[in-house]
């Protein structure tokens, strides 16, 4: 994928901050170049229109998130390791980025627009392939259970962590998200291990 630049990222940050404290309705041009203290035309330089900062926010966090999942793969070691990184690493990511949970997991913001809910439900479709990858290798290898199929573990896996991101969202980040994350990665291990 295209690098962005500096002004792309720095456009992009201000997207994500206004999504999150104000709302959708309120990510403007006007309402960005404010925020980022350049003119409205310099802002249109970098992105023809708000449908495509929208979709430069999808991609940054679909870069992320594919980093995450292409590094987990390229690990050695056994799948709950790999899996216990893609927990962390979502943890940390969030956790330094908070205002992404309020964009990232409010599918209502991209579900009126096709091209949108296209691209969220594509990085959807290769998040889980990638998980389906490890998860067959911990079939393979004995290390997690294999009385449910790929797809069931997959939404057991992903579902929580889901869960508890939006609910650190919906707290106010009122709580440690790592801390948290951690304990739930220690509980959903017990439950998707092979029994020894």
């Amino acid at each position: 994928m295209v690098p962005f630049t500096a002004r792309q990222k720095e456009i992009i940050d201000a997207a994500i901050s206004i999504i999150a404290e104000r709302g959708i309705q309120e990510l403007t041009i006007k309402n960005l170049s404010k925020a980022i203290g350049i003119s409205e035309p310099a802002i249109y330089r970098h992105y023809d229109s708000k449908m495509d900062i929208l979709l430069g926010v999808l991609t940054f966090f679909e870069e992320r998130n594919l980093s995450i999942f292409n590094k987990a793969l390229s690990m050695a070691g056994p799948a709950p390791e790999k899996l216990e990184f893609i927990y962390k690493q979502h943890f940390n990511h969030f956790s330094n980025n908070p205002a992404l949970a309020a964009v990232v997991f409010s599918e209502e913001i991209f579900q009126n627009d096709q091209r949108l809910s296209a691209r969220v439900a594509a990085l959807m479709s290769k998040s889980q392939n990638h998980l389906f990858k490890i998860i067959e290798a911990g079939f393979n290898s004995g290390e997690l259970r294999s009385d449910l199929s790929k797809e069931e573990l997959s939404m057991i896996i992903m579902g929580p962590l889901r869960l508890i991101i939006i609910r650190w969202h919906l707290s106010k980040y009122g709580f440690d998200l790592k801390q948290q994350g951690n304990k739930l990665w220690k509980a959903l291990k017990k439950l998707i291990q092979k029994a020894q």
